[in-house]
């Protein structure tokens, strides 16, 4: 497949392993700026060819003059640079493994760069790499600790690491954080590896300096030693569960690159071609761009019973861990490629919700704050700060929905007692939702909100199929006769008398995006008439802007994983093409260089807040309509 991405990506992925080790560059040439963490701080990494005993750089700003940046192309698990100078063509290539059909693979800390050399002079030239990482990788912040560096012999694999002397592990929680404990690694194959103090920087830096003739494999690794601090267990991740040592899987990951990228290639152009026959190559490149962010923006451990859970990290929104209203909207990729990690998403609460912590009858929000699994962080005022009808009707479509993609209700029916308690809740609370937080109250929470309705009453038709799932047909029957009641009551009520609907049952007039309802299509539970649909669709387009439809009539700003949503109820995929085309435009000329935020403005673009989140995983949902993953 020869498609570049058209995209100018606000920020591009370099390495994304997960929360923690994180590297990103936020400018259209890798050697414009220094690399970042997703937060912005500084990872600097420098990569320098020297080309015939002078050195010509390719990434970051330190050491020789730039190389002319040709091209730029980012694929699912793959960002690869071409540049020209001195007589060569350099390409280089960032490759980081996130298959979520192989789970030791994608939890692997191991991210690769291979380089590759031409001459387009017809000459002969004498080529090295040098790499230079600083302990920016494995500090909070620069000069945080001292730090101690290490080189080592793994079966002739050169490798050189760096760490905090202290070593604090999992001692810290919070947002705008970097790890301050663990090992970052440089190696490659019988290279030249060493840690030095820069005097210019006043830093401790790790390099690695390898000849080549045409082609050097290098990579980058973090051992964070604990992952996350569950409910009092410090968890390992899955691929090091069984007491696998990161210098085991640094040997084993030179092994295994070339079958790695090809089965990358393979899977970039199946779903690439899928997407673009689902909504456009527009949409495809979304996807495309999204992929490593959201699932970087989890880790995956295993608890002390051998469950999978795949802990989320709000990224600048209070860094909560394991939160409900972020989970729900990232479930479509997840669903699609692997319904486990959505399970892994849901465990924590479950526990959480099972403790003598939790005293409410409703789903919590989240379980912690990233990376520590022990609670909410909220004191007492724990209660102000949920989400009852949000939360209780997310963990059911998520239940329901994982059920459907993986064929299996084991889960579900392990959890019943709690799921019915908080079906009960929507059922006496959700149909007119008082004024409680909901996910999208940036511009205030209300009572009577009509799109937070028609959660309780997808979540409630969730219930339905939970039940049928598990052979419980009259409780089957009962759940879906409810919420087909509800769903009578809100179309008379929600409406504005001209096919659309509003923002909130008293507010005749308004507008507002109703994406929950996209799981009566997914589903196809047929709570809503087909006219909803269009009615709904067509009427939003009356209030786009340059950039895309509002959330809702308040503002103009929007979110950008329920804009996919909304316009997955289009019935046509020239329909769905034209919610899609601001958004692809949004993002193009964004002035913000982030990791694709979910939160920016229709009118100007620029991101308004959030960046890094999982809930990117939400622009697959139209793939998972095309796929039918969650159809009876």
């Amino acid at each position: 497949m020869d498609n570049k991405m058209m995209l100018r990506a606000p920020a591009v992925p370099l390495i994304t392993v997960d929360p923690y080790f994180s590297v990103w560059s936020n400018t259209d040439r890798l050697n414009d700026s220094d690399p970042v963490h997703w937060t912005g701080k500084p990872n600097t990494i420098c990569g320098v060819v020297e080309i015939d005993g002078k050195d010509y750089r390719f990434m970051g700003t330190g050491g020789g003059e730039p190389l002319t940046q040709t091209s730029l192309d980012i694929t699912t698990m793959t960002t690869t640079y071409t540049f020209e100078g001195a007589g060569i063509k350099l390409v280089a290539r960032f490759f980081t493994p996130l298959f979520m059909d192989d789970l030791k693979i994608m939890t692997r800390p191991v991210s690769y760069l291979e380089v590759k050399a031409e001459p387009v002079d017809g000459s002969t030239h004498s080529l090295k790499l040098k790499l230079y990482a600083s302990e920016e990788l494995c500090l909070d912040k620069r000069d945080q600790y001292e730090v101690v560096t290490e080189t080592l012999d793994i079966d002739g694999v050169s490798a050189v690491r760096i760490g905090s002397k202290d070593q604090p592990v999992l001692e810290k929680k919070g947002d705008d954080i970097r790890i301050d404990w663990g090992y970052f690694y440089m190696a490659a194959w019988c290279a030249d590896v060493a840690g030095y103090k820069c005097t210019d920087t006043n830093m401790n830096f790790v390099m690695l300096e390898k000849p080549f003739e045409d082609r050097v494999l290098a990579v980058f690794a973090y051992d964070d030693v604990y992952s996350i601090n569950y409910f009092g267990d410090k968890l390992k991740s899955v691929w090091n569960n069984d007491g696998k040592t990161i210098e085991t899987a640094i040997r084993e990951a030179f092994g295994d690159y070339d079958e790695l990228l090809k089965k990358a290639v393979e899977f970039d152009v199946k779903l690439w071609c899928d997407a673009v026959r689902a909504g456009g190559e527009k949409y495809a490149e979304l996807l495309q761009l999204a992929y490593r962010q959201v699932i970087a923006a989890h880790k995956a451990v295993v608890d002390k019973d051998g469950e999978l859970l795949f802990i989320s990290k709000e990224c600048f929104s209070n860094g909560c861990a394991a939160t409900v209203d972020v989970s729900y909207p990232s479930i479509p990729m997840f669903l699609i490629y692997n319904p486990e990690l959505v399970l892994g998403m849901m465990r924590p609460i479950f526990k959480y919700a099972a403790s003598d912590d939790w005293k409410f009858d409703f789903a919590p929000h989240d379980a912690g704050q990233y990376p520590i699994v022990t609670g909410q962080v909220y004191g007492s005022n724990a209660e102000s700060y949920q989400m009852p009808v949000e939360e209780c009707g997310n963990m059911l479509i998520m239940t329901a929905a994982a059920a459907r993609a993986s064929r299996d209700y084991s889960f579900a029916k392990a959890h019943l007692e709690t799921l019915e308690g908080w079906t009960k809740y929507l059922i006496e609370y959700g149909v007119d939702p008082a004024n409680q937080l909901c996910t999208d109250d940036f511009a205030g929470h209300l009572a009577h909100n009509c799109n937070l309705s028609l959660k309780a009453i997808s979540g409630i038709a969730g219930m339905s199929i939970i039940c049928d799932g598990i052979g419980e047909t009259d409780k089957a029957v009962e759940y879906m006769k409810k919420a087909r009641e509800i769903a009578i009551k809100w179309l008379l009520r929600a409406s504005n008398g001209d096919g659309s609907y509003r923002l909130a049952f008293d507010r005749k007039g308004t507008y507002s995006m109703k994406y929950n309802i996209v799981w009566d299509k997914l589903f196809g539970t047929g709570l809503m008439p087909h006219e909803v649909f269009d009615g709904e669709t067509w009427a939003n387009r009356r209030h786009f802007n340059a950039y895309g439809m509002p959330l809702d009539n308040r503002k103009t700003y929007t979110k950008s994983d329920w804009l996919v949503w909304t316009a997955t109820l289009c019935d046509t995929k020239a329909d769905f093409e034209s919610y899609i085309a601001p958004l692809w435009d949004a993002y193009n000329v964004m002035p913000t260089r982030v990791p694709m935020t979910d939160w920016y403005d229709t009118v100007t673009s620029a991101k308004v807040g959030f960046q890094h989140r999982t809930v990117q995983g939400g622009l697959y949902i139209k793939l998972l309509e095309y796929y039918g993953t969650v159809k009876a």
